[in-house]
């Protein structure tokens, strides 16, 4: 079973606040299951995108893992992230936004392979 959405996103902020980036809940979703989308924003008018792993990358001995996938290579503007998260609640008004601020553009989150 996994934990449910809400703790892992309250530790997350968490670790977030303890390296100093500021993050915060934009919408708050599903308390069980919702899906989570982390935006970074870079204080450029820029930000990242990450959106939850496609199920098929997922290792069955660890099925208790979040895993996430930028959705381009490089920053996109600020704007076109906050579009893409607009048309994501549209189609699943039970998920999760996270914005986090930090230049350097961490966002602390395991990455899925590819």
């Amino acid at each position: 079973m996994r934990l449910k959405t809400s703790i892992w996103v309250s530790a997350y902020l968490r670790r977030c606040q303890s390296a100093g980036v500021f993050g915060a809940i934009s919408h708050r979703g599903a308390e069980e299951a919702g899906a989570v989308f982390i935006k970074v924003a870079l204080m450029d008018r820029t930000a990242q995108l990450y959106v939850p792993a496609p199920q098929t990358v997922y290792d069955d001995s660890r099925p208790f893992e979040r895993l996430f996938v930028a959705v381009s290579p490089q920053p996109m503007p600020e704007f076109e992230v906050d579009e893409r998260l607009r048309k994501e609640l549209r189609f699943d008004p039970d998920a999760w936004i996270v914005e986090t601020e930090d230049r350097q553009g961490r966002h602390f989150l395991d990455l899925a392979r590819e």
